[in-house]
């Protein structure tokens, strides 16, 4: 695919301008669509890497990327709000094709960008962010699907509205099958139970999978983009054997899954915390980072309240949280067989 190729969808066609982006499978282009729309962020299968990938491999990118057009397509306008838009769909050369909302940057490089320039996140505007991202899993977890896959790369940032939206969903999976899956995720942001398989094979994920990552996310805006340093081994192995990998570090920690979060890393998230919001502080970052899925929060509603109570706001039970407004009116979820969400 070059500059200047034409992409026909269902709704229009698009001139492809730069390619501003990419992934394992995936390729992103800024492109120029009908007269008088704002570009849009058009999101291609790599054709070069499907020439070269296994039958299995070529159909599961094509599932991802039909999955995502699929969960997309099935939200509402008002649950859009910290997931970035579908503007429109369709088929180019036998491969599905998305074209998105164009967003300014995502979290990744505009972390690198503040360490170049000597800056950090701000608190409040880190805290903010958590709120939104937390928003969005609550979105994609509503809609029956956990989403494996946080990391600051599929985080997009709106610098002038100060927002940040969720991206890339790919990798989603059902929330409803509770089968071990295969390998799914990138392995510098995964929760223990996405990168180690369990017992019987596979890897036995959930939607607190996802507040794992969520933590993870916590503690690198808060330290000035730090990763943890079990993230930070478990892409190591995973870059150096594979799935394989996994095995290898349980085997240099006497067979256990490695410490998740360490002494040293608790003291620096700590120290980047005004002491009247620490303890709470560290009290989500705790939670959400538990090696147990089971002991990590049970809802966003629960990581909302905590976040809250992290700046010294208490949420009054029963009383509409503008924040969350979904959440607020109590909405039917997939998680609760389409009935009322209850207040933990």
């Amino acid at each position: 695919m070059t500059a200047d190729a034409i992409i026909a969808l269902e709704l229009g066609h698009y001139r492809l301008r730069e390619q501003i982006g990419g992934s394992a499978y995936g390729i992103i282009w800024r492109a120029s669509g009908p007269h008088g729309t704002r570009d849009v962020a058009i999101k291609l299968i790599n054709q070069e890497q499907m020439a070269r990938a296994l039958p299995a491999q070529r159909a599961r990118w094509t599932e991802s990327a039909d999955n995502e057009i699929a969960f997309l397509q099935s939200l509402e306008p008002w649950d859009e709000r910290h997931i970035v838009r579908l503007l429109d769909s369709g088929w180019h050369d036998g491969l599905p094709v998305l074209a998105l909302e164009l967003m300014g940057a995502d979290l990744g490089k505009h972390m690198v960008a503040l360490k170049g320039r000597g800056e950090e996140v701000p608190l409040p505007q880190a805290l903010g962010w958590i709120a939104q991202i937390n928003q969005a899993l609550a979105k994609v977890h509503q809609y029956g699907w956990r989403y494996l896959d946080l990391k600051p790369a599929n985080v997009l940032l709106d610098q002038r509205l100060d927002t940040v939206k969720l991206a890339d969903f790919g990798t989603n999976r059902h929330l409803g099958s509770l089968q071990a899956h295969s390998y799914a995720g990138t392995a510098n942001w995964q929760a223990p139970e996405q990168f180690f398989p369990a017992d019987g094979g596979g890897y036995a994920t959930g939607a607190r999978s996802d507040y794992f990552s969520l933590g993870a996310m916590f503690y690198f805006l808060v330290t000035g983009g730090l990763p943890l340093r079990f993230c930070s081994d478990c892409g190591q192995a995973y870059r150096d054997q594979h799935v394989a990998g996994a095995d290898l570090l349980r085997r240099s920690h006497g067979g256990a899954i490695p410490p998740v979060l360490h002494h040293e890393e608790e003291a620096r998230f700590a120290a980047a915390m005004p002491a009247t919001m620490r303890d709470a502080a560290l009290e989500l970052l705790r939670a959400l980072l538990n090696i147990d899925p089971a002991m990590r929060p049970r809802h966003a509603i629960q990581i909302s309240r905590m976040l809250n109570a992290i700046q010294g706001v208490k949420q009054e039970r029963g009383v509409l949280n503008a924040a969350d407004p979904i959440h607020g009116m109590r909405r039917p979820t997939a998680a609760n067989g389409w009935r009322n969400i209850q207040g933990a």
